[in-house]
């Protein structure tokens, strides 16, 4: 039962921490090393598909190694070192309570509220109107449920629950689990440096995050439609997804927009529930509450999948 330690682990501190220290933190460091690749190429697509393939192939192998080198000298400091990556891997909470304060900052100082929407979403909030904010926060809290949450998370339980299937042991299951949650964010974190259309290199980066969220957007979709008891939202959100650049994204925001009746908008590019008005402080706080509940029953979801490979397919630990 040590993977269910390892999502336990991962959950406490995503509660207790939220976030490791800017400085400390892997996901830092790893951009570190993507950062001198965002530069002009004479070939930079070819740039751009070696780092798609090998900078994340890297970090999920030293990542699976560390945690298997712990396993030799306890499989259940194998488990704490599976849950630390996993909790590094993941990131929900701190973004909600940045989505949450921009909201209700748009009532009292709406600069500040455009300031504080920078860590949040990627666009120029500088002529944006309140219900604009609001509506930019709601909808990177509904990107990040998928982006920052149920990919890695996703990733990390159904590897394990492979490991366990080919019979590999516990420790090496547990090891490809927290490699795979890794190689997830690793991937999306690439994407998120490079993946630009103004920036070559960055087109393979993109097009191979495309693939990886492409279940983890839906999924996450679904969860919000559960979590508001409104499974028509599925389909309404379905409507509105032509006009959204990305193939991924528009599934969590226009589901959220749908279950909540409120349009989301980035102005010039799309329109979700465009009947709806844009949100109040009241309709935006109660949309991040829906995110962050289905965050947590993506976790109680993991935490069952791994559960069900222990007890289903139970190893030796010795």
């Amino acid at each position: 039962m040590i993977a269910p330690l390892a999502v336990s682990l991962a959950a406490a501190l995503e509660v207790a921490v939220a976030e490791p220290p800017h400085r400390l933190h892997p996901v830092a460091q790893f951009g570190r090393v993507v950062a001198p690749i965002d530069r002009a190429w004479a070939r930079p697509r070819v740039v751009g598909l070696i780092a798609a393939l090998g900078l994340p192939l890297a970090a999920g192998v030293f990542v699976a190694a560390s945690v298997w080198l712990a396993g030799l000298v306890s499989p259940w400091l194998a488990a704490v070192a599976a849950g630390l990556w996993l909790f590094v891997a993941t990131s929900l909470r701190m973004l909600l309570d940045e989505a949450r304060s921009t909201v209700a900052t748009t009532d009292t100082d709406l600069d500040a509220a455009r300031s504080s929407l920078r860590a949040l979403a990627g666009r120029d909030a500088t002529d944006l109107s309140a219900a604009q904010v609001r509506s930019a926060a709601v909808e990177s809290a509904a990107e990040n449920l998928a982006d920052g949450l149920v990919a890695s998370l996703s990733g990390f339980a159904v590897a394990v629950l492979v490991g366990h299937a080919a019979g590999v042991g516990a420790v090496p299951a547990l090891a490809f689990g927290a490699g795979v949650a890794a190689w997830v964010k690793a991937v999306n974190t690439l994407d998120s440096m490079l993946g630009y259309r103004s920036k070559p290199v960055g087109w393979a980066p993109a097009r191979l995050d495309d693939l990886v969220m492409w279940v983890p957007a839906r999924a996450s979709a679904v969860l919000l439609a559960a979590v508001a008891r409104d499974p028509g939202s599925l389909a309404r959100a379905r409507s509105w997804l032509d006009g959204v650049p990305s193939p991924n994204s528009g599934w969590p925001m226009g589901t959220l927009a749908a279950a909540h009746d409120s349009r989301l908008e980035k102005p010039g590019v799309y329109t979700l529930a465009p009947t709806a008005s844009l949100p109040s402080v009241t309709t935006a706080e109660r949309a991040i509450r829906t995110v962050a509940i289905a965050g947590a029953l993506a976790y109680l979801l993991a935490l069952a999948t791994v559960v069900f490979a222990a007890l289903a397919l139970p190893e030796v630990v010795p």
